[in-house]
């Protein structure tokens, strides 16, 4: 029995100890990367219960376990991006499924339901936090997969997980949730009732901007075989280098997110006090529609903050470019402030008409506050707006 199996660890220690444990065969507190691609056979079939790198790693297999514990899954799956973890769940579906997702889901997320897989099966795009909505379309269509965004990107909607996942059982339909934005340490979307959990673990979960990786965790054995066959077949595993270096960034995931939240309530009521600025956006927030509701299903209100500049995107891009310590790029959960633009940037792929009707609008500015001292974020957020 491994170390971490004796006791209830809480998230706080299981990010450090489980998949963590110290090398049995030499000590070594760290584990070692098993940067192999084959392994070697006593008799043809007979190993070690690793055969070749595509299908298992033993420091991938660490990162699993890890990962895991942190949703509360029996099972996981690491992958080489988020997408990557997206793409398998589409082809794990039968040809012709209907999948119903949140409108406003991460432009990603849409270019690869629109563009990749609009053929293989049908689509239907909804505001998932309308409760009412969701059960008339689960009710009125054969619906085999509902695909999730709480909070979504970037507008940090948020849907009621646990009614969601009530009226999903009802009428047969597999849920999947993106937790992305929460983390396991703000969110276990599994314990209200949820399927599937998947994360890009570019984001938080890494949290330094230096790995590109994604993620599944569930508790349905016969799904995890069907995506872990996927998985080998088509290929896109995680290197054991990158996994490596998650279980590495993975072991501070607990007090980053602590920060970031601590960091990103001060950044909106700054931004919500600002004569510049039309609207702030963030869970934390007792004007955010959602507010009780998001008390309710978390744990924490996250690192993520938008809001709409009083402008248009001429003044929107003038204070992108103004900027010293936010810096101007895609991403997000690293422990450096981004700062972006939707509509141009992660949003580019989603057609303008749907961009404005889903309020992805051109003075909407996206913030992932990282954690550096909250007096040079406010001082730098102060500088940038005095000069719009």
């Amino acid at each position: 029995m491994k170390k971490s199996d004796a006791l209830k660890l809480q998230k706080a220690s299981k990010v450090i100890h489980v998949g963590g444990e110290p090398d049995n065969e030499t000590g070594a507190i760290m584990p070692p990367i098993f940067q192999t691609s084959t392994y070697v056979q006593s008799s043809p079939g007979t190993h070690k219960g690793y055969a070749y790198s595509r299908s298992h790693n033993p420091t991938r297999t660490r990162l699993e376990e890890n990962l895991a514990s942190l949703e509360n899954a029996k099972y996981a799956l690491v992958t080489s991006s988020g997408m990557a973890s997206e793409m398998l769940i589409m082809h794990a579906l039968k040809k012709g499924s209907t999948v119903v997702c949140s409108n406003d889901c991460y432009g990603g997320t849409y270019r690869l339901f629109e563009t990749v897989f609009n053929e293989l099966h049908n689509f239907i795009y909804i505001d998932t936090t309308d409760i009412k909505l969701v059960r008339k379309t689960l009710t009125e269509n054969k619906v085999d997969l509902l695909w999730i965004e709480t909070p979504t990107n970037p507008l940090l909607r948020i849907t009621d997980l646990k009614e969601i996942s009530k009226i999903a059982k009802e009428n047969k339909t597999k849920t999947v949730v993106d937790n992305t934005f929460m983390s396991p340490i703000f969110q276990n979307p599994l314990d209200l009732g949820v399927d599937v959990v998947t994360h890009s673990m570019t984001k938080y979960i890494n949290g330094h901007s230096d790995v590109v990786g994604g993620c599944i965790m569930l508790n349905n054995k016969a799904f995890y075989n069907s995506l872990h066959t996927l998985q080998k077949t088509l290929g896109p595993t995680q290197s054991p280098f990158d996994s490596w270096l998650v279980l590495r960034g993975i072991k501070t995931l607990h007090i980053r997110m602590k920060a970031h939240e601590e960091n990103a309530k001060q950044v909106a009521k700054y931004l919500d006090s600002h004569p510049k600025i039309e609207k702030v956006l963030y869970p934390g927030l007792k004007s955010h529609p959602q507010h009780g509701l998001a008390r309710k299903q978390m744990n924490g209100f996250g690192g993520m903050v938008s809001f709409y500049l009083k402008g248009d995107l001429k003044k929107s891009k003038k204070l992108l470019s103004r900027f010293k310590v936010f810096s101007l790029a895609e991403s997000l959960g690293g422990i450096e402030s981004l700062i972006g633009h939707p509509a141009i940037m992660t949003h580019a792929s989603v057609p303008e008409k749907e961009r404005n009707a889903m309020g992805i609008s051109d003075n909407l500015i996206r913030i992932s506050v990282g954690i550096e001292d909250i007096k040079d974020l406010i001082q730098d957020l102060d500088q940038a707006l005095e000069k719009v």
